[in-house]
């Protein structure tokens, strides 16, 4: 018996199984009685009917576990009340019947309908021959083939039908299997990304803010008022890294919150805002623009800003150098953002570095600024270097690029200093503006 069909087939109740058995054999005896028209005489002597229906039914409880057994027990006692004049009628072929339909519906459907065809065949000539000469044909032949034909087609479709529900539970359990593996994957991705927003957030105004307070400590004693300024940009550094971090957490409230609705996703529309709070610790940004400047989704707005964040939070933590230059470059089908540091930098670019730090009108003297920053990066460098060494912001950042379709390098330049290149697609440029 197929493994399927057994766990698939109801319990087993021995004491149906038996009243199931008892029925039978009142039927079958009941019916060993029954001639056929024109005929008075009965045939069957009752003793053998009641023996051959009791051996028919006292093996139907066996038919889970060997329903081959059952039907040939059930097959040779119909041909021998056959072979003894018995009329086929439904009643004696109750036993018959049952068995063939148990053995249709747990065997293969093939093996099954070729022994059916077999009893069928060897029932017809047994009655034919043994039958009394004014008995119908028709009640030889086309009535029990009739029954036999009815009992292995409602077997076959018992059969299918456990099979299309046990195909119907399959497909259940591998969607609630693959429904749980999609919230998995889901929730790994939400929290990574959760990860990944609070990383970018923080890291920067932490690191920031660590520069700051190295560079205050070195000026407190020779240029105290410089000290005081940058007290104050430590005071906005360390404000502006709890709104980010308030923003970050923001998607774990629940819809009914009553809190204010949260920020919008910063943006290149706040690289100012950014490179200003880089010069606030002593490093001065440039920017430059190539291309022309197009409307980014919000998707990719948002990336572009983190990698550049996460670039110039590096270059405060780890380069030895006051300065990095930022370039934005527009193509048709994508923005190319480059981030270096170090002494590689293009001459006009080394020139407008100054210019960059003073505009943000936070140093009076960017040369006492940067110098100072120079001279706490020198302290703090080593400590920095070796907790950044296993961090994750650049793994966040590739991850991040490739999030919207783009790609991001970084590593060392060959003149010295650190690069960080990313590539980030963009919607062809008679597209309409995305929404924001």
């Amino acid at each position: 018996m197929p493994t399927a069909w057994r766990r698939s087939a109801p319990r087993r109740h021995p004491l149906g199984d038996a009243a199931v058995a008892v029925a039978l054999f009142a039927v079958t005896v009941a019916g060993s009685r029954v001639q056929g028209p024109h005929t008075t005489d009965t045939r069957v002597w009752l003793p053998v009917a009641v023996a051959l229906a009791g051996g028919a039914c006292a093996v139907l409880p066996l038919r889970r576990r060997h329903p081959w057994a059952v039907a040939a027990v059930a097959s040779a006692a119909t041909l021998a009340l056959a072979a003894l004049g018995a009329l086929l009628t439904p009643m004696v072929l109750a036993p018959l019947l049952a068995a063939l339909f148990w053995l249709t519906s747990a065997a293969r459907a093939r093996r099954a309908v070729v022994f059916a065809g077999a009893v069928a065949a060897l029932l017809t000539a047994a009655a034919t021959a043994a039958g009394p000469p004014e008995r119908p044909w028709f009640l030889e032949t086309i009535t029990p083939l009739s029954w036999l034909v009815m009992s292995v087609i409602l077997g076959a479709w018992a059969r299918s039908r456990r099979a299309y529900l046990l195909a119907e539970r399959a497909r259940a359990e591998l969607a609630e299997r693959t429904r749980e593996q999609e919230a998995r994957v889901r929730v790994a991705a939400e929290r990574a990304r959760i990860a990944r927003e609070l990383h970018d957030a923080v890291a920067h105004h932490l690191a920031l803010a660590n520069a700051q307070a190295g560079t205050a400590a070195h000026l407190m004693r020779t240029q105290p008022e410089q000290a005081q300024v940058i007290l104050t940009e430590l005071n906005r550094s360390t404000s502006a890294a709890l709104r980010d971090l308030k923003a970050a957490v923001g998607v774990l409230r629940q819809p009914d919150d009553p809190d204010a609705p949260l920020e919008p996703a910063p943006g290149l529309a706040r690289l100012d805002e950014l490179t200003s709070s880089c010069a606030s610790a002593g490093l001065a940004v440039t920017v430059s623009t190539e291309g022309s400047p197009r409307p980014l989704s919000s998707s990719v707005d948002l990336a572009a800003y983190r990698v550049v964040q996460e670039a110039l939070t590096n270059v405060t933590k780890h380069a030895a150098t006051p300065s990095a230059h930022v370039r934005l470059a527009y193509a048709p089908g994508g923005l190319t953002i480059t981030v270096t540091d170090g002494p590689g930098l293009p001459a006009h670019q080394r020139q407008s570095r100054t210019s960059g730090a003073v505009a943000s009108g936070t140093f009076a003297s960017t040369s006492g600024a940067t110098a100072a920053f120079a001279t706490a990066k020198a302290a703090t460098g080593p400590a920095l270097a070796a907790d950044g060494a296993t961090g994750f912001g650049l793994v966040g950042l590739r991850e991040r690029a490739r999030s919207v379709g783009g790609r991001l390098v970084a590593g060392h330049r060959p003149h010295g200093g650190f690069q960080v290149m990313a590539e980030l697609p963009l919607p062809p440029a008679d597209e309409p503006e995305p929404a924001r």
